[in-house]
């Protein structure tokens, strides 16, 4: 399946009142099928909706920048939140968070995709020269990151605990854009 990437879609619920629920539905999937996105299962889209209104909210401020990823039919499929650093020493390198494809669509190219997208949408960023992530060990995901480009540049042991007794690695992820 092919989806459509837009960096900066129109935010504001009153113009686009799908789009937080469908972000926040993605979320709540993904989540609940064991995706490291902030959540642990079970969540209901209610445990989710809080942090999809934080995220729109810097959006509409300019604090972040939303990439979403549609399907033929218009429904969300993917998103990534771009932050450029407010810090003046590194304003050269934007994080990404929230990166989400389907569960549907795992293992059909979307997540690479979507990180294609990413990079390109950080591309149009003015003075960026590098994306960073972060991500939780124990699902490999640094080895789908780093097979798109991206190189682990830091590891935090035990950062990140799942649930008591279930401690994982965080992972610090760099893709240069030049």
């Amino acid at each position: 399946m092919t989806l459509t990437f837009t960096f900066d879609p129109v935010v504001d619920p009153a113009l686009d009142p799908a789009l937080a629920e469908e972000f926040a539905a993605l979320w709540t999937d993904v989540s609940n099928a064991g995706g490291a996105v902030g959540f642990v299962p079970p969540v209901v889209i209610e445990d989710i909706r809080p942090e999809v209104d934080k995220h729109l909210a810097a959006v509409a401020e300019g604090r972040s920048r939303l990439l979403v990823g549609r399907d033929a039919t218009g429904r969300v499929r993917a998103t990534a939140v771009l932050a450029p650093n407010q810090h003046r020493l590194q304003r050269h390198w934007v994080w990404v968070y929230t990166v989400m494809v389907d569960t549907a669509l795992q293992g059909s190219g979307a997540g690479r995709a979507l990180m294609d997208a990413v990079a390109d949408a950080a591309r149009t960023m003015e003075g960026i020269e590098a994306v960073r992530l972060g991500c939780r060990g124990g699902l490999g995901l640094e080895h789908f990151y780093a097979a798109c480009g991206y190189k682990e540049v830091g590891r935090v042991p035990g950062a990140i605990r799942v649930a008591p007794g279930d401690d994982r690695d965080d992972i610090t992820m760099l893709l240069p854009l030049h």
